[in-house]
């Protein structure tokens, strides 16, 4: 399983590989919209790309309040335990 410090390391690739956005920007405070001036269509590819890295399917309404880097890190970590089921992704983010 990956620590919580491998899934930052990487969302931070993949937000530079994707977006252009340099890994130096992206810490766990980072809000996506605000600090990293992604927009809604920028989120849906990121869950597209974290589907793929979960290989499970995550639902829009599981990334209805994420709002900063942390929260992603938060979700993909849950969808990566054990118990990755919807209701534990909800109490977490």
């Amino acid at each position: 399983m990956l620590s919580r410090s491998d899934i930052l390391d990487m969302l931070r690739a993949y937000l530079d590989e994707m977006f252009e956005v340099a890994p130096a920007r992206v810490s766990l405070d980072a809000k996506l919209y605000e600090d990293l001036d992604l927009d809604s269509i920028d989120a849906v590819d990121l869950v597209v790309r974290l589907q793929e890295v979960t290989g499970q399917k995550i639902k829009p309404d599981m990334f209805k309040n994420v709002r900063t880097v942390g929260d992603v890190v938060n979700c993909v970590e849950a969808l990566l335990s054990p118990e990755g089921s919807d209701a534990r992704v909800r109490q977490v983010v």
